[in-house]
């Protein structure tokens, strides 16, 4: 065993004596050490609870002969960090979770590892990290928050972001926007809709890493607990039989996530995400991967924040397992998962109990996947839409662009009635280098779906949406302003034409004044001159390549 090298021998004595002054007994010093990876804190509600799981964890290990020894990594919430400088540090957190993993996991040797993560960055940032390190892991999410209720409906955290809209526009007061903000997040938990968290959870479970029904049980549900426990006994067995990610997480693994995300209408998030952590396990992961697989697999659970169902909805329909055996013509059936269960077995287990929340792929919300990859000479390498976002007017749109170098500028310009219907919204200098950390645009969307422009204006970033996001959002635009792809010389009334279905994203110039353009084009000097942020915009590369940091040796190509 890895910790041998900490605890075995006459020369491990001091070893010995620091691990004692814990409590640590001879007979749990035979036994594997099993780090428990949590990002516990009480700053954020989707990890407020987290401790609580930590504890039935270490008793099932407990219970197999392990000795746990739990550790806390950050956890940024971007619900908080919206709509204003905090949000540059959301993405690159992703990168320091992963980092302060390995660096404790390989400095304390430890066997196995149980990762407790929730919300939008945490959850891809440990599994980067299992996947690098490599050694047998096991997660468990930390599970949705469930939905809030107002005036006989139910509401969550964007009910109130889009609230700010509606009262700009004179449909909510003051006194009721305060009655709406008491009533969305009534439990602790990651946001109760099909957002970013959530989605990476339901991923998590997917490919294979967490046991059946981790992905959707809520928070508060004790069924958590009773996972979490069980999933402390699995490590022991995962570590007695060297299962590792890397057994787990193959491409067919990852091509099951991504035809589970565009049947759930999952957050564009997941075309950053899942190719950083193939990356982490020198797997190729192309982004036209969701692209192809999209015109395959249809959209089948209409969940917030394009439609009526959350998290909760989704559990008592039958979970993730419910959703793969309706995708079972689709997925790759053969695979190992955590449970010791191949995804067939869990699959012919599973039942489907709402045919409301998952729906017969006879009978889709789309037709296609929820997520589509638009190209053209505004994103020569790539932008990302979430279709489960839009009704079927919003497929088309042609329009004059309105450009923007920060978010701030399009929100203050959003909010003065600067923004009209036909309007395509450039907010550029806001990717992985511009931004830096390219933030997230639930501010500006959530505004113009208050305001009754969510199908009737394009916005169009370099930066990227929260899985909140709805509305014809275009993200990701793929070479960033920074790096001096053509959405750094587009300009106001310029021509924009967006087709959905023909997957184009263009805007009306020719080559000669394109390349005009560049000439008198200078790069804008970068934002951050100092700290964490400088140094991630210096290393960071495309989104189209899943914003991973260039440190030479294992990473895609910038």
């Amino acid at each position: 065993m890895r910790s041998d090298e900490v605890k075995k021998g006459l020369n491990r004595a001091p070893h010995r004596s620091l691990l004692k002054s814990l409590g640590i007994t001879d007979r749990e010093m035979e036994g594997p050490f099993i780090g428990i990876a949590n990002s516990y804190t009480n700053t954020v509600p989707g990890h407020f609870h987290l401790n609580r799981i930590s504890e039935y964890a270490a008793k099932g290990v407990a219970r197999k002969g392990g000795t746990a020894f739990e550790f806390n990594t950050i956890a940024i919430c971007d619900g908080i960090a919206m709509g204003h400088e905090g949000m540059n540090y959301s993405l690159p957190s992703r990168e320091v979770i992963a980092d302060s993993i390995e660096l404790m996991v390989q400095a304390h040797r430890f066997d196995a590892v149980i990762f407790i993560p929730s919300c939008d960055k945490v959850v891809p940032g440990m599994l980067m990290a299992a996947a690098r390190i490599n050694v047998p892991s096991i997660f468990i999410t930390g599970g949705a928050m469930l939905a809030g209720y107002w005036r006989k409906g139910r509401i969550d955290l964007i009910s109130v972001f889009e609230a700010l809209g509606e009262l700009r526009e004179g449909k909510l007061t003051i006194d009721e926007l305060k009655r709406l903000e008491d009533s969305a997040c009534p439990t602790c938990g990651s946001c109760s809709g099909m957002f970013t968290a959530n989605t990476m959870a339901c991923l998590t479970e997917a490919i294979g890493m967490s046991l059946p029904y981790c992905g959707t049980t809520p928070a508060i549900d004790s069924m958590k607990l009773r996972i979490a426990e069980e999933s402390g006994e699995r490590i022991v067995e995962l570590l007695e039989d060297q299962i590792r990610p890397s057994d787990i997480m193959t491409p067919e693994a990852f091509e099951n996530a991504v035809m589970v995300d565009l049947a759930l209408g999952g957050s564009t998030n997941t075309t950053l995400h899942l190719p950083a952590i193939a990356n982490e396990l020198d797997l190729k992961f192309d982004l036209s991967l969701f692209d192809e697989l999209s015109r395959r697999v249809p959209h089948i659970c209409d969940m917030s924040p394009g439609g009526p169902y959350h998290m909760e909805d989704l559990h008592r329909a039958g979970g993730i397992p419910a959703v793969m055996k309706e995708l079972s013509k689709y997925l790759h059936l053969n695979l190992p998962t955590i449970s010791g269960k191949l995804v067939k077995e869990i699959v012919e287990e599973a039942e489907i109990f709402d045919r409301k929340v998952i729906r017969s792929t006879l009978n889709p919300v789309h037709k296609e996947g929820g997520i589509a990859i638009l190209k053209g000479n505004l994103a020569p390498e790539g932008a990302v839409v979430k279709v489960a976002g839009l009704s079927s007017k919003a497929m088309k749109f042609a329009g004059e662009a309105k450009v923007f170098d920060s978010e701030e500028e399009a929100v203050k310009a959003i909010f003065s009635g600067g923004i009209a219907e036909g309007d395509a919204v450039i907010i550029r200098y806001e990717g992985p280098k511009g931004g830096p950390g390219m933030k997230e645009m639930l501010s500006p969307t959530s505004a113009l779906v208050g305001m009754g422009l969510g199908e009737e204006v394009a916005l169009i970033t370099d930066g990227r949406f929260s899985g909140g996001s709805r509305g014809l959002c275009i993200g990701h635009v793929s070479p960033e302003a920074a790096a001096g792809g053509p959405i750094a010389v587009i300009k106001n009334e310029d021509k924009v034409e967006i087709d959905v279905a023909r997957r184009i994203l263009s805007f009306k110039i020719d080559n000669e004044e394109l390349e005009e353009r560049f000439k008198g084009w200078t790069p804008k000097p970068l934002k951050a001159n100092k700290g964490y942020l400088k140094r991630y915009a210096s290393q960071v590369s495309s989104a189209s390549k899943g914003a991973i940091l260039n440190q030479g040796g294992n990473e895609l190509a910038a």
